[in-house]
């Protein structure tokens, strides 16, 4: 077992076993065959654009052919592209890496251009006909309703085929170099007397550190820090959301925001209700900044003080003590849950440790079969170990989608957090079950806090994207006018629980969300993860063994159907307030215990 100092790094040897070896060779080369053999069927099949056509057994046949095939190849690309990505986000100095991750970026335009004809293939065809016609069609029927009202929304095929070999040189680059630029910035900081120039994923976990002036010196140097590259920076801003833009009007979409619903697979009245709620629930959070503020001893809270400590802790959060937790706590829920994470440990699925040329954050993504790998920068804190019980969640979901094909995997972003929330429920709600006064605040605070970024700085980004995306309709984004749209929507969203002269005005820059041209507003989702995931909550506490017997179904369905059709399996309406203002109210009882609390301490 790892420690505190020594923290796994992923083994990512049971795929190939480097980057220069034959075997990995030999399977890129098989990826890359794979995609040319699948266009030359596309080709014999006629697979693209059509008029209307009758529906015959031959294009029956075809179709079963056709997406048995494109299966396969999606899911062979998944693992070459997993593993690539292991070693870029785990070390973005890696030269060889970063030229496979480039080789093979030429390879996912094909199959991205195979995908579009795949799409306006299926907006030809008499979809509802197939469903009937062929069991493997049903087996696919939201995915195919999907690609029939997204093929409404596609360009022509040539003017698809140039967007998608332009975006290597376009969008995609932009988002590398953002990549790039903040995995290796190098922030310098004063420590102990003596100035040290540290990776800023290390500058960012400061901000949770103890001591105010420490927070504060981490906080000044990392401005500092965004601003020296806040330049490159806004250009990839302006380039990517000015492609976005470009691309969202010329398939006919009315804003980016109306593709990115439809993506999320919900509508703009389930949208407009979460949010509804959201912005009431804004007087509560700050109720909580105020508390957290006494708490600290402060008048109000600075930027840099929103991750502070609150509460002291007497148990030991390093590693090992987090696994044997998570792996326990999980047993509380089902034994196939704990198995899973016991697993996740022992083959060593997880990179922990923090180091440079290492991403900051965390995520979790599926490599093959029902095999996943955990990406973290761990801390030995109680946030620490439920980042881990929460990215091990996605795990398990992957898990429960092993049996789906690749098309029925699609999860979209609002669902792809229910597993998440719902095993870092879990671990919560054990460890308030044990813990003393002081401990009970650090884990209301953890929660909080997390609740509060999901909540409440969410809405700020939500704005914030889409003030640059209607202001970049007319022109190009300044910096300053960057740093200004991020500031008003911070002000806006936590008013006065923060202290206005101390924000930050380069969250823009920090955030990789907003660098993308495949998810615009990858926000929002995290919102509804959260507020849906705590109501799932909710229902199990309720009633343990009804939901058990249907909860591994859902997570294995999420490709199957929309958000709404799945959550009414649980008697859940997403399209009213109701629901949402019933999981914010969840969160306004822990605001209230932890009001509680601080002010017995």
């Amino acid at each position: 077992m790892a420690t505190t100092t020594n923290l796994p790094h992923w083994d990512m040897t049971v795929v190939y076993p480097s980057l220069d070896s034959p075997e990995f060779a030999a399977g890129f080369q098989a990826v890359s065959d794979d995609i040319a053999v699948l266009g030359k069927l596309f080709d014999e099949q006629h697979v693209g654009k059509h008029d209307p056509q009758p529906l015959d057994d031959a294009t029956v046949h075809a179709f079963e052919r056709v997406i048995e095939r494109y299966n396969a190849v999606l899911a062979g690309y998944r693992t070459l592209s997993a593993y690539i990505h292991a070693f870029v986000s785990t070390d973005s100095r890696d030269n060889l890496a970063q030229a496979k991750y480039s080789e093979l970026q030429a390879h996912s335009v094909k199959l991205y251009q195979l995908g579009t004809r795949y799409t306006a293939w299926i907006g030809s065809l008499d979809v509802e006909g197939l469903i009937v016609r062929s069991a493997i069609a049903a087996e696919h029927a939201y995915a195919l309703r999907q690609a029939k009202t997204e093929a409404e929304h596609l360009m022509s095929p040539d003017e698809e085929a140039l967007a998608a070999e332009l975006n290597i040189t376009g969008g995609s680059a932009w988002a590398k170099l953002h990549g790039n630029i903040t995995s290796q910035l190098n922030v310098p900081i004063e420590v102990d007397g003596s100035v040290e120039s540290l990776p800023m994923s290390v500058i960012r976990n400061m901000a949770a550190d103890a001591d105010r002036k420490t927070r504060h010196r981490a906080y000044v140097a990392e401005l500092a820090a965004w601003e020296r590259v806040a330049v490159p920076l806004a250009a990839a801003m302006n380039s990517i959301k000015g492609e976005v833009n470009t691309l969202s009007a010329r398939r006919g979409w009315d804003t980016p925001l109306d593709e990115a619903v439809f993506e999320a697979s919900i509508d703009r009245q389930t949208l407009d209700a979460m949010f509804t709620a959201a912005r009431e629930s804004f007087p509560d959070f700050r109720r909580y900044l105020h508390a957290k503020a006494r708490a600290l001893g402060l008048p109000a809270l600075a930027w840099y003080d929103l991750l502070a400590p609150v509460g002291a802790s007497g148990r030991v959060w390093s590693f090992e003590a987090s696994e044997q937790f998570i792996v326990a706590q999980f047993g509380s829920y089902s034994q196939r849950l704990s198995d899973y994470a016991a697993r996740a440990f022992r083959e060593r699925w997880i990179d922990a440790e923090p180091r440079p040329g290492k991403r900051d954050g965390a995520f979790c993504m599926p490599l093959r079969a029902d095999e996943s790998r955990v990406f973290a920068n761990f801390k030995p804190t109680y946030d620490g170990m439920s980042t881990l019980a929460h990215e091990l969640g996605h795990g398990y979901h992957n898990m429960n989608l092993t049996q789906r094909t690749m098309l029925q995997r699609n999860t979209p972003m609002t669902l792809a957090e229910t597993a998440s929330i719902f095993c870092e429920t879990i671990v919560r709600e054990a460890a308030l079950k044990d813990a003393n006064a002081q401990e009970r605040i650090e884990i209301l605070e953890a929660s909080l806090v997390g609740s509060c970024q999901v909540v409440v700085d969410i809405t700020s980004r939500f704005l914030l994207e889409q003030g640059i995306f209607e202001t970049r309709r007319k022109r190009e984004l300044s910096v300053d006018e960057l740093n200004e749209l991020m500031l008003q929507a911070q002000r806006e969203t936590y008013g006065d629980g923060l202290d206005p002269n101390q924000l930050h005005q380069y969250m823009w820059a920090m955030k990789p969300h907003y660098y993308s041209t495949g998810r615009s507003f990858y926000n929002f989702p995290y919102m509804f993860g959260l507020l849906f995931g705590l109501g799932l909550y909710a229902r199990y506490r309720a009633d343990p063994e009804a939901f058990r017997a249907q909860y591994d179904d859902l997570l294995s369905s999420t490709g199957l159907a929309d958000a709404a059709t799945l959550a009414a399996r649980f008697g859940i309406d997403t399209r009213t307030p109701d629901f949402w203002r019933a999981s914010l109210d969840t969160i306004r009882h822990e605001v209230d215990q932890f009001e509680d609390a601080v002010s017995e301490k």
